[in-house]
């Protein structure tokens, strides 16, 4: 089973790392160069070149240059693993197998964008990995795989990440082979059920004192590496903030305004909540705060 790969992120290379490992027929490898937009970009030339498999690099997937390239391999179904632009009916209808997509969520719920950082910001206790076949809308296509995983209270991107990598790769291998030997299953998504997660913007990053403790644990948790972090705003700049922990819980601090700096431990800064307090355990203040001062 002849496979076009298409991907440009970390999970991108561990997924095309695994099907190499367990000994797929990868004829072309196509990714980008850079990424102004994926802050875990990753550039497959490398492995391409380590294994000697062929090369494109595009702008634009959906190109005359790219869907030639790719048609002149022939390929019996292409992988799309990591590509922040839609793929057009001109790629979809190349391979009689079409096009295998992948989006970490239990579709049709909680398609659309950024779906790991909202799982994680919303503090919702669950989430999945799905692959599908593509279809010309977004993340609408039939279930190819689908498998759950937890998300605990202190589960960070990071660990997240790790563990979507890890229910994927499983699923990989599961479905390549029946893909391979034509015994995979095709199960269409209800139309009607479902959301549709929006784009975040620079604003979604902003601490507010004022939400109680766990809501800014998990969008500081949410945002972390490998993302951009979730920030304050303190004299006129943003200060990123990578790691929190829980603070007093014990209500000691009711008749103190959220936003207020508490205590200052090394270079740990303790700060009252909407309910209790927070500690901003990794950050890039370059001058801690004073305690008594505000972070509003």
């Amino acid at each position: 089973m002849k496979i076009i790969y298409i991907g440009s992120v970390i999970f991108s290379a561990k997924a095309l790392d695994k099907l190499i490992t367990i000994g797929a027929e990868i004829v072309g490898i196509v990714s980008k160069k850079e990424s102004s937009f994926n802050s875990d970009f990753f550039d497959l030339k490398p492995i391409a070149d380590n294994n000697k498999i062929p090369f494109h690099y595009t702008l634009n997937i959906n190109s005359v240059e790219t869907i030639d390239w790719i048609k002149k391999l022939n390929p019996d179904v292409i992988f799309c693993f990591g590509w922040s632009n839609l793929i057009k009916k001109d790629v979809l209808n190349i391979a009689h197998l079409g096009v295998v997509g992948y989006h970490p969520t239990l579709l049709p719920n909680n398609k659309g964008r950024h779906p790991l950082i909202w799982a994680k910001v919303l503090g919702l206790q669950k989430s999945g990995s799905t692959f599908f076949f593509m279809d010309e809308g977004a993340d609408t296509g039939d279930i190819l795989s689908q498998s759950e995983f937890k998300i605990n209270f202190e589960d960070d991107a990071a660990t997240l990440y790790t563990r979507l990598i890890d229910t994927a790769l499983l699923q990989i291998e599961d479905f390549h082979f029946k893909l391979k030997n034509n015994t995979f299953l095709r199960i269409p998504q209800n139309k009607y059920e479902g959301n549709n997660w929006r784009k975040r913007s620079g604003k979604d990053g902003l601490i507010d004192f004022r939400l109680n403790t766990t809501t800014i644990c998990n969008l500081v948790r949410g945002l972390t590496r490998p993302y951009v972090g979730a920030h304050v705003e303190y004299r006129n700049e943003n200060i990123i903030i990578w790691e929190v922990e829980v603070g007093n819980t014990k209500n000691d601090f009711d008749n103190l305004e959220p936003g207020k700096v508490l205590n200052i431990d090394g270079n740990k800064i303790e700060i009252k909540t909407g309910d209790s307090s927070i500690w901003l355990v990794k950050h890039e203040f370059n001058d801690l705060p004073q305690i008594g001062s505000y972070i509003l």
